[in-house]
């Protein structure tokens, strides 16, 4: 089996690199230096060099409130460029798998988001998620759209390291108290990608770590699991306003995993005191 893997850069795509080794799977990983997603011929040129079994499509347009002041431009790499993934996938006969996010939903309520919730995006990083999600529906019928949220992993910027930083030098922090979802470890998630990939259960999952906590109940752990002194005091989204606007709820339901046989992701209260040891280890 080969494997394509884009956005290797990112904190996923570099874990799901790190998976496919791990398993003796060749793969060749791809960042946006290699080619661009909105050129479709530099695309399809790549994707047809390679002719991977399987492609990985975890590279996209994430800078979720830059993407209120150029839409054009998220919209290009998140819809147009998952178009141009789909497009060469079919033309080799490859499995696909499309990293999506709880921001395709609504946010409202208090319950878990299942797989085929409607679409009611509120901002524009998930509006061009939704576009990208309906370009691999609409073409293929190989396909895993696996939906996640909360990521943290060791290559890259998260919400994990700036708590750790910011608990080093405050002594109180304050963090949204009233937005609920689950943190997910992009080690864990990985390993899931690369189980997916090895069958032909192809449809749409949801995939984070087990429970539910608000963005403030993250903190407090982060800052005890991290020896870190610092005060979190929940507030109010409307304290803290931000030029996209976030869901209140990101809880999605697992069902999806449990009926296809997939194993769920460790709780994630477990995720975060693996990745601690990660931290330690890569400073070491």
């Amino acid at each position: 089996m080969k494997v394509l893997v884009t956005g290797i850069a990112g904190q996923l795509g570099y874990d799901v690199m790190k998976r496919l080794a791990a398993l003796n799977i060749e793969a060749k990983g791809v960042d946006y230096q290699d080619f661009d997603l909105t050129d479709a011929q530099a695309v399809m040129d790549a994707v047809c060099d390679y002719r991977p079994d399987a492609i990985v499509h975890c590279a996209a347009y994430t800078a979720v409130d830059r993407a209120e002041q150029e839409p054009e431009k998220c919209a290009a790499v998140n819809g147009m460029g998952t178009l141009n993934m789909v497009r060469a996938a079919l033309a080799v006969d490859a499995k696909l798998v499309y990293i999506s996010t709880d921001y395709v939903f609504n946010g409202e309520g208090d319950q878990p988001f299942e797989v085929n919730a409607p679409y009611g995006a509120k901002n524009v990083y998930g509006l061009t998620k939704a576009q990208g999600e309906e370009a691999v529906r609409s073409l293929m019928t190989r396909y895993f759209i696996v939906r996640t949220a909360w990521v943290f992993g060791l290559n890259g910027h998260n919400f994990v390291k700036t708590m750790l930083r910011l608990g080093a030098e405050r002594p109180e922090v304050r963090v949204v108290g009233d937005q609920f979802g689950s943190p997910t470890y992009t080690p864990d998630l990985a390993r899931l990608l690369c189980d997916m990939i090895q069958t032909n259960k192809f449809g749409v999952y949801h995939a984070t770590n087990e429970g539910f906590c608000s963005w403030a109940d993250f903190a407090a752990e982060i800052m005890r699991q991290g020896d870190r002194k610092c005060k979190v005091t929940a507030i109010p989204t409307s304290d803290y306003p931000t030029p996209a606007k976030r869901p209140a709820n990101s809880r999605l339901s697992k069902a999806c995993l449990d009926n296809a046989g997939f194993n769920r992701l460790p709780p994630w209260q477990d995720a975060l005191a693996r990745y601690m040891d990660e931290l330690k280890a890569n400073e070491a």
